[in-house]
């Protein structure tokens, strides 16, 4: 009987941001297809708990260890050893050793490994099948960040990050029996790079709850206030979300707020950094930390926003707002990947000045702006449905549905 092995590198309960939304899914997925083993990281004990919680009743097996390696000691390590410093971020001795125990009992016929920090823990000389489920491809966004940063030593680190990285992607993808990226631009960029083909480098793109993210859903009220609301969700310690809202803040709304003296800019996430705080201080800008919920937020919103300078893969907050039925404006960085029609479903601009002008043109017209949203929330349900997104797995498994 078939049993798979989950290598997650980061517990996928509660799906509450990108990564964990597809791994939880995929462990959804995987589990309608045979027993799964899950083992996994968590940032702190109690994302361990909580997925402890959750997740146990549903697994054959689950192991989680809380990873504690510091950013300057794992580069230390790095170095010394000639690896990518983001293995070393996961690395984690206990989890390896539960992991190398319960190959060896026999029953794992089955791997899948989620992000490639967790190719690590593939036991050598497993003769199954196994996936790898890269989603982006991470040495990419290192080469960029090493682009717009010529700062010392980030700019060698990133630079480093990307050489490193890049080629243990490479080696891992050769080892496996297939690799798959989050979308078709991120495969085609990586089968470049591996000089692997399409028979071995496969999109399987993100989906959406659309029964959660349903606008007829009575929400607690939120963003009380006077003036239009445009909204950015989005795990708030992470850098390009930074830049991100760092740019709409001090230099997109106050042109919004020209035409609009009344507009607000609210920056939902959780970890905002003392660099998004900060911002709060501008007018009009609202920071909410951690919310229990972003449904709330999106049913406010007069307009998402998503002005990512640096985006990889599918944006996950982009589908969560358009399955809402909110208008959307967001950079070409992140609409790319997403199935829909720019000027249809939602709109795409790059400069200050035009997403400024696009968020403004909704604000101003709010038929036009509920329409865009309406025909989002359609596209969402024809194309964006989990079940569909994740039914390649059993065939390339080779387990029945």
């Amino acid at each position: 009987m078939a049993e798979i092995l989950f290598l997650v590198h980061r517990a996928p309960w509660p799906p509450d941001r990108g990564d964990r939304i597809r791994s939880w899914h995929m462990f959804e997925a995987l589990a309608r297809l045979a027993p799964v083993h899950v083992a996994t990281l968590a940032d702190n004990e109690a994302d361990a708990l909580l997925a402890r919680d959750k997740m146990a009743p549903l697994c054959k097996s689950l192991a989680v260890e809380v990873r504690s390696v510091s950013r300057p000691l794992a580069l230390m390590h790095a170095v010394v050893r000639g690896e990518p410093v983001s293995n070393r971020l996961f690395r984690n001795a206990a989890l390896a050793h539960q992991v190398d125990a319960l190959v060896k009992r026999g029953a794992i016929t089955h791997i899948v490994a989620f992000s490639g920090q967790m190719a690590q823990y593939i036991p050598a000389g497993f003769t199954g099948p196994v996936l790898m489920d890269f989603v982006d491809v991470d040495s990419a966004k290192f080469a960029t960040y090493a682009q717009q940063d010529k700062r010392q030593p980030l700019n060698w680190i990133h630079r480093r990050e990307a050489r490193t990285l890049g080629a243990y992607e490479a080696e891992v993808a050769r080892r496996v029996d297939a690799s798959l990226f989050v979308s078709e631009a991120e495969a085609d960029l990586f089968r470049g790079r591996s000089g692997l083909g399409a028979d071995r480098v496969l999109a399987v793109g993100n989906g959406i709850d659309t029964d959660r993210f349903d606008p007829s859903i009575i929400l607690e009220p939120v963003g009380a206030g006077e003036g239009p609301l445009a909204v950015f969700t989005g795990q708030m310690d992470y850098r390009p979300n930074i830049d991100a809202v760092r740019w709409f803040a001090s230099e997109i709304l106050p042109s919004i707020r020209a035409r609009h003296p009344d507009a607000r800019f609210a920056i939902v996430g959780r970890a905002p950094t003392d660099e998004v705080r900060a911002l709060e201080k501008l007018p009009g800008v609202i920071v909410t930390g951690e919310v229990p919920d972003v449904r709330p937020w999106l049913a406010a919103a007069d307009a998402v926003v998503a002005p990512l300078l640096l985006a990889r893969g599918i944006q996950n907050k982009l589908l969560e707002a358009m399955a809402m039925a909110r208008p959307v404006v967001a950079s070409a960085a992140a609409a790319t990947g997403i199935d829909a029609v720019a000027g249809e479903h939602l709109l795409v601009a790059d400069s200050a000045d035009a997403i400024a002008g696009a968020v403004g043109a909704l604000f101003d017209d709010r038929a036009r702006a509920a329409a865009m949203g309406q025909a989002a929330r359609a596209r969402m349900i024809a194309r964006y449905g989990w079940d569909a997104r994740l039914a390649p797995l059993g065939d390339l498994l080779g387990l029945p549905a």
